[in-house]
């Protein structure tokens, strides 16, 4: 209760000082301990005593005998100890004392329950202190576990674009690793809301529409469109992908390209700012990016300002994010 393994000396003396009082004879004492758990072996020598010869002992020196056994006692003494305080701090009956005693009883009793009580509360507030450092750590570990998790899925990311470079033979399977790396992209960062989205005829599996990834940026829906051209983006490429836009209130738009864009289709994008936010970024800016390690998704969010406050679908971003 107090404490955990032995009685401080406050409460230790307390304990001397009290127990003889709220038991009128030296066997009652005997008794009191006995009640508590106390061990045939700690009570042997004062009850001996007490049959041969009573008056060789008072109350206190039982007490006092007791309790220091008692106290010596390691993990197996705990429970006992315990029990005791509660025994003393518990008690209420004070008519069962010597008339002469029980003022005096009662002021022990009051003063172990002050002392127990602040050393309980300072158990406590140990407690929770330990328990919210505890809480600290465990959150510090797992935030440091996910961004290690963050850094690793983003390398994974950067090695597995620089590979796109050597599939020059199998457009068709680069054109699919494209889209799925750059989704694992959008993933790492937390703003992948669902990649390779299609909409479909009702009561048919005809696809209508089929779009690469969508996102979720500065609170907005963002439709994804990613592409693998051996020559810059026209506006037959940029054209689907807005007519997507329109046939969806409150859409934004990214499109991601390994090659260049016409002026033709960047202005085509520009003119289509004054309906819908949709912003172009090459593949060499984001590889860049992520191979200086900067910061993927404030980089979207700068290409989306520039686009809407500068009328500009089209800035590459090179430095760091």
């Amino acid at each position: 209760m107090a404490e955990q393994f032995h009685y401080p000396p406050e409460v230790f003396n307390l304990l001397v000082e009290g127990i003889p009082l709220l038991c009128r004879s030296k066997k009652d004492v005997i008794t009191f301990f006995q009640g508590a758990g106390v061990d045939h072996s700690d009570l042997a020598y004062c009850a001996s005593i007490i049959r041969r010869n009573p008056q060789e002992i008072n109350k206190y020196e039982i007490a006092r005998d007791v309790l220091t056994k008692v106290n010596t006692r390691g993990d197996d003494g705990l429970r006992i100890r315990r029990e005791i305080i509660k025994r003393v701090v518990e008690f209420e009956d004070f008519s069962t004392c010597w008339p002469a005693d029980q003022l005096k009883a009662k002021g022990v009793v009051a003063s172990l329950r002050d002392v127990v009580n602040v050393k309980d509360s300072f158990t406590r507030m140990k407690q929770e202190r330990e328990t919210e450092r505890a809480q600290i750590v465990a959150q510090n570990r797992a935030t440091q576990e996910a961004a290690a998790k963050k850094r690793e899925a983003i390398e994974d990311v950067n090695r597995r674009l620089c590979s796109l470079f050597s599939l020059d033979d199998k457009p068709q399977e680069r054109g699919k690793i494209l889209e799925t790396t750059l989704n694992d992209l959008f993933r790492a960062y937390g703003i992948l809301i669902q990649e390779d989205f299609r909409r479909k005829a009702p009561d048919s599996s005809l696809v209508l529409e089929q779009i690469d990834g969508v996102i979720m940026l500065n609170g907005t829906i963002h439709l994804v469109e990613m592409k693998w051209l051996k020559d810059p983006v026209g506006v037959s490429e940029i054209g689907p992908h807005l007519v997507r836009l329109f046939g969806r209130a409150n859409a934004s738009g990214i499109f991601i390209s390994n090659s260049t864009y016409t002026e033709a289709a960047i202005q085509q994008c520009r003119e289509a700012l004054n309906q819908r936010t949709i912003f172009l970024c090459s593949l060499h800016e984001i590889v860049m990016l992520l191979q200086r390690q900067a910061d993927f998704e404030s980089m979207l969010k700068r290409k989306s300002q520039t686009a809407i406050l500068d009328k500009n679908p089209y800035t590459e971003i090179f430095v760091g994010c």
